[in-house]
């Protein structure tokens, strides 16, 4: 068996026939990591009108031997399962005069049959849901359950999501976090595409994330509050564990005499967990990082218009945000004052994007590849060279165009689709970046194994032959971007 891009993974049993553990845990997660979503178990859907009565839908669901349903309302679909039941128990009127629609949840997560099975699971850990609908086209052949999409992976017991969603402390969570690494360097070694590894850690991290902030934060906090991650972690694109960034924007008026306290522990929590504190202080334990709405929006506003130096880093940190936990609205709100803040503002794109100059590449490191000689060819952070303009580049358009969508992937097709960048520079661009970053967990696994510290400093002699000539295929396209960013927003006229 070959998996995808990567080395034949060997999944013959020992020569005593016994199966290794470790060698099934890796099966279980390959298939799930490479199987497409009609590969899987889908159940048949039961379809009711909604107008049915909950005792006349809990009788037939018994008779099929069901736990759900979809429901049809006009030209809208929802889905009932019993959860929706037990919320509907609680409501003072009888169910025999509740009716499906009342209860049901329309506009349910779906995917395609020929999405791959990471994205439905990456769907429902994002979500926190336990069903999406299964369409072939625009029709609707089925319902897949995390129950039938675990059931696919031989019913895997250490599912980290699993874990993470059963901890009852910050002990237990602590221990769920620390399966990540490993099931990140099984599934590079096992030849899984980076986008996929990334998707599936991000989901995982948010998780987590949100289920500590469950933990530590009272309900009232949680309820007037928008938890956030930004950068890396916010687009998307981080796999191992690096600088903490992380915000909670407050309900304007709400206060919490728990505040300080608790987002302190969150922060602790998370170093504990193996993910460092940033040194720029971006953590929602410091009070930039954690204020009311207005708060923000006044921030927001210096980064922009005011002099501090730290202003455009901040700004597009924040630009990276994703929500984690709590109401989105305030993220919501937040970030549109940014479009609102920056009306006609052509010169200003111009200073913000010209960053991506910020870094040089030191005359072209590429052409003393063959010999390596000296100190200075023996290693470049190919966050700095690579990684950092490419991302900033795409940002900077994205916040020209007002797309509020963050992962640099996704922001590429939103300008590809407005025709704002040629389809090939856009499909370059996001070959380049997946290739940067899985050099770059390449490299992290490496120095691990030496002992190292992970970081952003790849050892060219460490490289072999494709992988050199790929890194500076991609540093020429990340090259030819920078010069095309300078004629777009017209670098020579600042």
């Amino acid at each position: 068996m070959t998996i995808e891009n990567g080395a034949p993974l060997n999944l013959d049993p020992p020569g005593d026939g016994r199966v290794d553990p470790v060698q099934r845990e890796r099966r279980e997660l390959v298939s799930l990591m490479t199987a497409r979503v009609g590969d899987a178990y889908l159940g048949k859907p039961v379809i009711v009108d909604g107008e049915i009565d909950l005792v006349s839908l809990c009788r037939l669901l018994s008779e099929r031997g069901r736990t759900g349903a979809l429901v049809r309302d006009g030209d809208r679909l929802g889905i009932f399962t019993t959860t929706d039941l037990r919320d509907a128990l609680l409501r003072p009127e009888p169910p025999a005069s509740i009716t499906a629609r009342e209860v049901a949840i329309f506009d349910p997560k779906s995917v395609s049959v020929d999405d791959e099975l990471y994205t439905a699971l990456i769907l429902m850990l994002r979500h926190r849901i336990h069903r999406v609908i299964v369409r072939d086209g625009e029709e609707v052949v089925g319902v897949l359950s995390q129950l039938d999409l675990m059931a696919f992976v031989t019913n895997h017991s250490h599912l980290i999501a699993r874990e993470i969603e059963a901890a009852g402390d910050v002990a237990a969570l602590r221990d769920a976090a620390g399966q990540i690494d490993g099931l990140i360097e099984v599934l590079r070694r096992d030849g899984v595409r980076i986008e996929v590894i990334a998707g599936l850690v991000g989901a995982l991290n948010r998780q987590l994330f949100r289920r500590l902030w469950d933990l530590l934060a009272p309900p009232d906090l949680r309820a007037n509050s928008c938890l956030i991650v930004m950068g890396s972690e916010g687009r998307g694109e981080q796999i191992f564990k690096t600088d903490q960034d992380n915000a909670l924007i407050l309900r304007d008026g709400f206060e919490s005499p728990d505040l300080e306290a608790v987002t302190e522990a969150f922060t602790a929590a998370l170093i504990s967990f193996g993910y460092p504190p940033c040194p720029g202080g971006i953590m929602l334990s410091r009070p930039l990082w954690r204020q009311p709405l207005a708060g923000f929006k006044e921030s927001l506003r210096r980064w922009i218009h005011g002099d501090d130096p730290e202003g455009p880093m901040n700004l597009a940190i924040f630009l990276d945000a994703a929500e984690v936990a709590g109401d989105a609205s305030l993220l919501a709100a937040a970030r549109d004052h940014v479009d609102q803040l920056l009306t006609d503002s052509g010169p200003w794109f111009a200073r913000f994007a010209r960053a991506v100059e910020q870094f040089s590449e030191g005359g072209g490191w590429w052409s003393r590849l063959p010999g390596l000689r000296g100190r200075d060819a023996a290693e470049i952070d190919i966050k700095k060279l690579g990684i950092f303009p490419l991302v900033h580049g795409v940002r900077a358009l994205a916040l020209e165009n007002r797309h509020h969508v963050v992962g640099t992937a996704e922001r590429l097709r939103a300008l590809e689709a407005e025709g704002r960048i040629d389809p090939a520079l856009a499909r370059d661009l996001v070959d380049a970046l997946r290739f940067l970053i899985g050099l770059k967990l390449d490299n992290n696994l490496r120095q691990i194994a030496a002992k190292r510290t992970p970081d952003n400093a790849v050892r060219l002699g460490e490289l072999g032959t494709l992988d050199r000539q790929a890194l500076k295929d991609s540093i020429a396209i990340v090259r030819g971007f920078k010069q095309w960013l300078g004629r777009h927003f017209r670098f020579d006229a600042l």
